[in-house]
C-alpha cells in the first residue's frame, strides 16, 4: 500500500481520550489469561504478512537482535490498551509517536509510512480474527453475542491507539469482506514471515530475570531451544486463522490438527484450575484485583473455561 500517513498529530492528554474496553468485557476476560501469549505470535505473523508492515518490521524492529525484550514491550502495550485505565490513552500516543519515522520502500518497490491509516489499521485488525479462532482451540467457542460484544471492544482499543472510525469496518458483517480481501490482494510470505515461522532460526536464551535463573537458562538452551523452536512454529501456524495461513502459504496438515487438538484440550483443562494469581499476568492480574475491590467486576461476558 502506498500514501503518506494521514494519522492525527499525536494530541497531549485531554477529556476526549478514549476509553479502554470495559471493565467485566470480553477482553478483560481473555487478554491477560496466560492463553493470550500463546495467540500473540500468531497474530504478530499475520501483521507482518503485509508487505508494508512486514518492510518496517524488517528495517526497524529488534526482533532478531534483542527477540525476548521486543516481546516484553509489545506485550505490557499490548495489555495497557485494556487494563490501563488512563495509561492506555497515553500509551497510544506512545505508539503514534513512535511510529511517526518508520517509513521506506517495501519489497516491491512502494513506498510506506507505518501511520498511513490502511497499514496502521490493518496491524490492528488482525487481532480480532485471531481471538475469534484461537478461542475456539484454547479457551471456547463465542456465542454470536460474545463474538459482536468482542468486536465492538475491538474497535474500541482501535480508537486507544488513534485508529479513525472510518479506517476500520464498523460492524462484524463489515469486517469480514473487508478481511477476505486483503488476504486475496494484500498478504503474502514476507522475508519477516519466513523468518518467525522458520523452526531453524534460532533464538538467545531470555536476558531478563533472576540471575540464576538466567545462567540455568544458558546452560541448558542448546539443547531446549531446537524444541522450543519447533513448538513455537506449531502454536504461530496452527492458532492462525486456516484462511489466513492459506493465504500466506504456510503449510499445516491433518496431523498436525489433532496435535494441537490434544495440546488445546490440555490447555483448557490445566489453565482454569489456576488460581487467578498464575492464571492472570501480573499487569492485568493488578487491574482485575483493583476493580473487584471497588465492585466493578461482578463479572465477564466471556467466562474463559
Amino acid at each position: 500500500m502506498t500514501g503518506a500517513a494521514k494519522a492525527t498529530e499525536t494530541p497531549g492528554p485531554g477529556p476526549r481520550d478514549p476509553a479502554p474496553p470495559p471493565v467485566g468485557g470480553v477482553l478483560w476476560s481473555v487478554a491477560g489469561d496466560l492463553r493470550g501469549l500463546l495467540m500473540l505470535p500468531a497474530a504478530l505473523t499475520l501483521q507482518v504478512a503485509h508487505p508494508a508492515v512486514g518492510a518496517g518490521v524488517d528495517a526497524y524492529s529488534v526482533f532478531r537482535t534483542d527477540p525476548w525484550g521486543r516481546g516484553e514491550r509489545s506485550l505490557r502495550s499490548a495489555l495497557l490498551w485494556v487494563y490501563g485505565g488512563e495509561a492506555a490513552a497515553e500509551e497510544g500516543r506512545r505508539l503514534r509517536l513512535l511510529h511517526r519515522t518508520i517509513q521506506g520502500t517495501d519489497a516491491h518497490g512502494r513506498r510506506y509510512h507505518a501511520l498511513t491509516p490502511a497499514n496502521y489499521a490493518w496491524v490492528h485488525a488482525t487481532g480480532f480474527p485471531v481471538y475469534q479462532h484461537a478461542l475456539r482451540h484454547l479457551h471456547r467457542p463465542l456465542t454470536d453475542a460474545q463474538e459482536r460484544r468482542l468486536y465492538a471492544e475491538w474497535l474500541q482499543v482501535g480508537r486507544v491507539l488513534g485508529i479513525h472510525d472510518r479506517d476500520m469496518p464498523q460492524t462484524i458483517e463489515e469486517f469480514w469482506p473487508y478481511y477476505r480481501k486483503m488476504l486475496a490482494d494484500e498478504l503474502e510470505a514476507t522475508v519477516v514471515v519466513r523468518e518467525l515461522v522458520d523452526p531453524g532460526r534460532t533464538v538467545p536464551p531470555p536476558d531478563r530475570g533472576p540471575l540464576p535463573l538466567r545462567l540455568l537458562l544458558r546452560a541448558v538452551w542448546p539443547v531446549v531451544e531446537p524444541s522450543l523452536s519447533r513448538f513455537r512454529r506449531f502454536i504461530t501456524v496452527g492458532l492462525m486463522p486456516p484462511d489466513a495461513r492459506e493465504a500466506i502459504g504456510l503449510e499445516w496438515t491433518d496431523g498436525q490438527e489433532r496435535a494441537l487438538r490434544r495440546f488445546a484440550r490440555v490447555v483448557r483443562t490445566v489453565v482454569p484450575a489456576l488460581p487467578e494469581r498464575l492464571r492472570y499476568l501480573p499487569l492485568a492480574r493488578r487491574a482485575r484485583a483493583e476493580a473487584r475491590r471497588r465492585g466493578r467486576l461482578s463479572g465477564a461476558v466471556h467466562r474463559a473455561r
